[in-house]
């Protein structure tokens, strides 16, 4: 379990990120045109998974249109935004704010990749939504990098999450 806070305030996730080094599990998300997506769907592809509460958020937003600049840099990778959201509502996201490079996807249908990436928050105001995260997967989909944003208002390292798409 992560502790995590939101405001200051104590919350927690139903468990911890997978670890680096490690196989990253499966997934089954919606995108925006309701279609399924798997990590199969990336193959041979280095994958960001830039895992927010809500795109309706400015924090959660931010994110989104500042890995959209820099996955553009990186032909042989791909950016994941994924939350609780609808489907629809990556789908406007995207085309309101010009973001092509990142696909939105929604755990809204299956609900197991919170549980899976332990990411999902147990408690609190925020209770079900996912919690601030990154992961980055090389292209046969090892872990080689995670972070866990310790306060739900603050942004990832950005930085980091990209060189990893590198190193």
């Amino acid at each position: 379990m992560a502790k995590i806070t939101l405001k200051g305030n104590p919350i927690n996730t139903v468990g911890s990120l997978p670890s680096v080094g490690t196989t990253a599990p499966d997934f089954r998300l919606t995108s925006g045109d309701l279609s399924d997506r798997n990590l199969a769907d990336f193959a041979g592809k280095k994958i960001v998974l830039n895992i927010v509460p809500s795109l309706e958020t400015s924090v959660c937003s931010a994110s989104a249109r500042k890995f959209d600049k820099e996955i553009a840099k990186h032909p042989d990778a791909v950016c994941l935004t994924i939350s609780a959201d609808l489907p629809f509502a990556g789908s406007r996201f995207c085309k309101t704010e010009g973001v092509a490079n990142v696909i939105t996807l929604s755990d809204v249908r299956s609900k197991t990749f919170g549980e899976d990436y332990g990411c999902r928050i147990i408690d609190g105001p925020m209770e079900g939504l996912l919690s601030r995260a990154v992961v980055v997967l090389d292209e046969n989909n090892k872990v080689v990098y995670t972070e866990q944003v310790p306060e739900i208002g603050q942004e990832p390292d950005y930085d980091r999450a990209l060189k990893a798409l590198t190193d």
